[in-house]
C-alpha cells in the first residue's frame, strides 16, 4: 500500500554500478523551474553532487515544478542513497540562502532500471517530458534539458535508430 512516504528499497544495495531514474518535485509542487538563473543554481548542486559521489548524469530535465534525473554509478562506491541526500541539500541549501525559501518536498521517487531497461530509451522519455507537457514543440528547444555524457542529438537519433 502506497503511504505517501516513498521509502528506498530494504533488500537492495545502492552501492555500485547503478542506474536510477529519479524525479524530486519543489516544496508546494512550486513552478520555480522557469527561470535560468535558478536551473543553473540547482544543477551546479546536483552535478556537485554527481562528482563527490562517483555518479554520471545521464539525462536531466527540469520542469516548472520538479526535476527528472537519470543517473549512474560510476564506480563500486559510488552510493545511490548518498547521492539523492546530497544532491537535494546542496541544492536546497544554496537555493534558500539565495532566494530565502524551502526548495524541495521531503520526499521523491526514485526507480532503478533493471538490465533490460535501456538507458537511452529512459534518458530520450525523461527529455521528451516538456514536448508532452506541450512546453516545447522540440525537445531542443527546451532550455533545461540536457546530459553531461550524451550530446541531445545522439540521446535522439540512437534511439530512433535502434526502434
Amino acid at each position: 500500500m502506497f503511504t505517501g512516504r516513498p521509502e528506498h528499497l530494504k533488500a537492495f544495495d545502492y552501492r555500485g554500478f547503478h542506474r536510477y531514474s529519479l524525479t524530486f518535485c519543489t516544496d508546494r509542487r512550486q513552478p520555480l523551474f522557469t527561470n535560468a538563473e535558478v536551473v543553473a543554481l540547482v544543477l551546479e548542486q546536483i552535478l556537485r553532487s554527481a562528482r563527490e559521489n562517483e555518479f554520471e548524469a545521464i539525462a536531466y530535465c527540469f520542469m516548472p515544478d520538479h526535476l527528472h534525473l537519470l543517473i549512474e554509478g560510476a564506480a563500486e562506491s559510488s552510493d545511490g542513497k548518498e547521492f539523492i541526500a546530497r544532491a537535494k541539500q546542496y541544492s536546497g541549501y544554496y537555493y534558500a540562502q539565495r532566494y530565502g525559501s524551502r526548495l524541495w518536498q521531503r520526499y521523491g521517487f526514485e526507480h532503478i532500471l533493471r538490465d533490460d531497461e535501456i538507458t537511452l530509451v529512459v534518458a530520450r522519455y525523461i527529455l521528451e517530458n516538456p514536448v508532452k507537457a506541450g512546453l516545447a514543440r522540440r525537445v531542443e528547444d527546451y532550455p533545461f534539458v540536457g546530459s553531461l555524457v550524451y550530446k541531445l542529438t545522439d540521446i535522439l537519433e540512437a534511439v530512433v535508430a535502434d526502434g
